[in-house]
C-alpha cells in the first residue's frame, strides 16, 4: 500500500461528521461555535489576519457545512474551512484556518490542515487544495509547508490589511502525492 493510501486510512470520521487528526478532532459546526470561534478571531495576532469580525458576521460566515471547529485539549482552539471550485476543468479545494494563539507552535494548525486534506482528497475526491496565507505570515507557511503545500507565487497587493493598505498574499498548493 502506498504511504498516501495509509495516510488517507489513518482518518477516522465518526457519526457525527467529525474528522479526527493525531492531535485535533474537526468537528461540524453548532450553534456553540460562535462565541468560540469569535473569541479566537478577536485575538489580536488572529485579528490582524482575520479582521472585523463580530459576533454577527460569525453566525453568518463561519457557521456551516464547510466550516469545522479544530479540538484539542477538550477545547475548542480554532476553526478550518474550506471552498470547492465544481467546475470539472478547475475542480480543487481551497482551505483556511485560524488557530488561538496560546497553541500556536504545537503542530495543531498542521495537524489539523492535514486532517482537511486528507478528507477533502480522500472523501470529496480533489486532486488539489490552495491555500493563500499572507506573504508575511511566516508561522503560517512553515505550518502549510511541513503538510506538504508548496509556493506558487506571489499574489501583490491581494488584501487589504486592517491598517488600510493593501498587502500581497502567497498562494500555495498542494496535490494529492504530496501530503506529508
Amino acid at each position: 500500500m502506498s504511504s498516501l493510501g495509509h495516510a488517507l486510512r489513518e482518518e477516522t470520521t465518526d457519526d457525527s461528521g467529525a474528522l479526527a487528526g493525531q492531535t485535533v478532532v474537526l468537528r461540524p459546526t453548532e450553534p456553540r461555535h460562535a462565541e468560540e470561534f469569535l473569541a479566537v478571531l478577536t485575538e489580536p495576532e488572529v485579528a490582524r489576519w482575520w479582521p472585523d469580525y463580530d459576533l454577527d458576521r460569525v453566525r453568518r460566515e463561519l457557521l456551516g457545512p464547510q466550516v469545522f471547529a479544530i479540538e484539542a485539549f477538550r477545547e475548542t482552539v480554532g476553526l478550518i474551512m474550506f471552498d470547492e471550485d465544481e467546475d470539472p476543468q478547475y475542480r480543487h479545494a481551497g482551505v483556511d484556518v485560524a488557530l488561538a494563539p496560546r497553541v500556536h507552535g504545537q503542530g495543531l494548525g498542521a495537524d489539523a490542515v492535514r486532517t482537511l486534506a486528507r478528507h477533502l482528497f480522500h472523501d470529496r475526491g480533489h486532486h488539489r487544495i490552495v491555500i493563500d496565507p499572507a506573504a508575511d505570515n511566516v508561522k503560517a507557511i512553515r505550518s502549510y509547508e511541513r503538510v506538504g503545500f508548496r509556493r506558487v507565487g506571489v499574489l501583490r497587493e491581494y488584501e487589504r490589511g486592517t491598517d488600510g493598505t493593501w498587502h500581497d498574499g502567497l498562494l500555495m498548493d498542494l496535490l494529492v502525492g504530496e501530503l506529508r
